[in-house]
């Protein structure tokens, strides 16, 4: 009689989803609180898992490589604060440059700086940006696509994800922005939590579902 192998338990596919500690003398991150609460939910047949990225320009490379690396994730979607807009934003592409405006949570201000050297000097998201967007606008989301994510942590963050997942086109990935929640100090139009939430749910659901992005035109979504 042979001896059957025993059967080891499977998990659902993964999506990662990063948020950021929050940074500039803020209290809390309306990224990692969308990240957090999402975290362990099932959307399309996958778990998400949250993971925190410090807002330091040394540490954020670091856990999200060690992320990729320990859960092998089917999708990724990088979350992050931009205070000054007023929808969510789904960014269309990253750059090969790190300009701070002001110090990460660490002290450090690289001026002038690239995130891979030697490496492109840009990457496009590989999220069906514009189906996310219009999705968002269908639910009365205030969304947009959006052609910068700066030159802070979060394009740092978004431009390493390409650059590793570069290999790998089978993964989606990419960069979202959050707006200031609603009523906190500086929002030009804050949008609730549950509805951030809501969004980034959205988001994700449609990554894992739409095959190909939407063909209108720019204009139609952003």
């Amino acid at each position: 009689m042979t001896a059957r192998r025993a059967t080891l338990p499977q998990h659902p596919p993964r999506v990662l989803l990063t948020g950021f500690e929050p940074f500039d003398g803020a209290d809390l991150n309306p990224s990692w609180e969308v990240a957090r609460a999402l975290d362990g939910e099932l959307i399309a047949g996958a778990q998400v898992v949250a993971r925190q990225l410090p807002t330091t320009f040394a540490g954020a490379p670091v856990a999200l490589a060690a992320a990729l690396r320990a859960l092998r994730p089917v999708a990724v979607v990088a979350l992050g604060l931009a205070g000054g807009r007023a929808a969510v934003s789904v960014e269309r592409v990253s750059i090969n440059v790190i300009d701070a405006r002001i110090p990460d949570n660490a002290g450090e201000q690289p001026i002038d700086q690239p995130v891979v050297p030697g490496g492109p000097l840009a990457y496009r998201s590989t999220l069906p940006i514009k189906a996310i967007v219009a999705r968002l606008r269908e639910q009365g989301i205030a969304a947009e696509v959006s052609q910068t994510a700066g030159t802070f942590v979060c394009n740092q963050v978004f431009h390493a994800l390409m650059h590793a997942l570069r290999r790998r086109p089978g993964v989606r990935a990419g960069f979202i922005h959050l707006p200031l929640l609603a009523g906190s100090p500086g929002a030009v139009q804050g949008i609730g939590l549950s509805e951030q939430v809501l969004a980034v749910r959205l988001a994700i659901d449609t990554t894992l579902c739409q095959a190909a992005d939407l063909a209108a035109a720019e204009g139609a979504v952003s």
